[in-house]
């Protein structure tokens, strides 16, 4: 029995390992009793995805709620992430319960929270539920009721998130033109909760649909995991080029995170998609208001702000913060590297489906290809690139061998990829600012044992060297 501890986005854990029954009781009384703490009156969503006994975890975690006595509404199958984000607005609900580890290997299982908004809860508020958490041999402190019997008196009863969510997604977006376009998208759907969304909205016209990787299969075979990156994306990317597509829309494992492939089959980055993203409300859509992003991400953005004038706000890593600020602020638009976005007039929550639908829009409405519309943004603020690294380290001896190097670093006369290091920002995590207005994040993932090294730099060449040297300094 682990300690269980909230990361970037919640906890995860590997199924049968620290992820069992007991341990998911565990934390859903824990959240439970935060949610009494805070007198707010109503029902708690509860969702799932398509992982390996997610919707048993899933019906655990409503005996637990229906046991403090809440009321809960319960989807009756694998739902995307920002549909039950959105269902808490509603429904007039007070929080919401997702049964799922997003982007995570196969073998793992996740349990994440939302506030009265549908968006992740602040880090305060996390804290509180940790502290709630009852300790693994206190079984007697988790108040459950049957699962039959709480359905039986009503107090858990299902119910469909699709029709709230589709009404409000056309009070966003205008779908015609996309259908009467005539395009040929691809839908990578990552053997995810996504799978059906998108064809299902743009339906009915003459824009073709084609949806790879769509059916139930918690092995998520041909990738390593459900994540919307290279490599685990190069299959939905080569069916594009067999087909000749315009472009692929690809949804994770849970459908909050957007990924995007060009009319040549090639791969958009994330950071490349979100300035795409920010460029659109901007220029095209004429939208005005704050941007928010992790430090972790695109530096197109501040640029973009100075020549819009509107504000950019930094966070730390993760919606945990990147939601509060959102609403904070009043933001139009928030994002994180690992392509998740949000947008005002909707949820402060990433939102898979959403993203791709307006990156059509782009397209339409611009009448270009998705190069013609990176490069639109290119001409704004010049040509940015961008890679990732991540290194396993499971061994805590090796972990914080490497944060004691990073910590004790002497950034004099430092350089990079032979760019000098300016400044380094420790906010969360290791972040060297270098001479070309380019960064290189080292950083401990949240969510999982890894060491993530992540660049960009108006640089094309000294890429992977900035990443090399960024594995040197941890020592890894």
């Amino acid at each position: 029995m682990s300690d269980i501890k909230f990361g970037t986005d919640g906890w995860r854990g590997r199924i049968g390992d620290d992820y069992t029954y007991t341990n998911l009781r565990r934390a859903t009384q824990g959240f439970a009793a935060y949610l009494k703490t805070t007198g707010r009156q109503g029902p708690v969503i509860v969702g799932y995805d398509r992982r390996f006994s997610a919707n048993h975890f899933a019906a655990a975690a409503c005996e637990v709620l229906a046991g403090n006595g809440f009321q809960v509404l319960l989807t009756p199958v694998p739902t995307p992430t920002p549909v039950i984000s959105y269902s808490v607005k509603a429904k007039q609900a007070i929080a919401a319960l997702n049964i799922t580890a997003s982007h995570n290997p196969p073998e793992d299982c996740g349990f994440k929270v939302r506030d009265e908004n549908g968006g992740a809860i602040a880090p305060a508020g996390l804290q509180q539920i940790e502290a709630r958490i009852p300790a693994a041999d206190d079984e007697a402190a988790i108040q459950r009721v049957p699962l039959a019997e709480a359905l039986a008196a009503g107090q858990v009863a299902y119910f469909d998130p699709k029709p709230d969510y589709l009404a409000h997604l056309a009070e966003l977006i205008d779908v015609a033109p996309i259908k009467a376009a005539g395009l040929k998208i691809v839908v990578d759907n990552m053997w995810g909760n996504g799978a059906g969304w998108l064809s299902e909205i743009l339906a009915g016209g003459r824009t073709e649909v084609i949806e790879v990787h769509a059916e139930h299969n918690p092995l998520f075979p041909e990738m390593n995991r459900p994540e919307p990156i290279p490599p685990n994306v190069d299959a939905g990317l080569a069916v594009a080029r067999q087909v000749g597509a315009d472009c692929v829309c690809i949804l994770d494992g849970d459908a909050d995170r957007c990924g995007f492939g060009d009319e040549n089959g090639q791969f958009v980055d994330q950071l490349r998609v979100y300035a795409m993203l920010a460029y659109y409300l901007l220029e095209v859509r004429g939208v005005r208001g704050a941007i928010v992003k992790t430090l972790s991400t695109t530096t197109m953005l501040d640029k973009l702000g100075q020549l819009y004038d509107v504000p950019v706000v930094n966070t730390g890593v993760g919606f945990k913060y990147v939601a509060p600020a959102m609403i904070e602020h009043d933001a139009m638009i928030g994002g994180e590297e690992s392509g998740g976005y949000a947008f005002r007039g909707h949820v402060p929550e990433r939102d898979g489906i959403l993203s791709n639908l307006y990156l059509l829009d782009f397209m339409v409405r611009t009448g270009k290809q998705p190069t013609e519309l990176l490069q639109l943004v290119f001409d704004k603020v010049g040509a940015h690139y961008y890679d990732r690294i991540d290194v396993r380290l499971t061994d805590n001896a090796l972990k914080a061998a490497a944060r004691r190097r990073l910590d004790n670093l002497d950034i004099t006369n430092l350089t990079l990829g032979g760019h000098r290091v300016l400044d380094l920002v420790t906010t969360d995590g290791y972040k060297f600012l270098m001479d070309d207005g380019g960064w290189l994040l080292v950083r401990f993932s949240g969510t999982e044992p890894l060491l993530r090294v992540y660049t960009e730099t108006t640089d094309q060449q000294a890429v992977p060297a900035i990443l090399a040297d960024g594995r040197t300094l941890a020592g890894v």
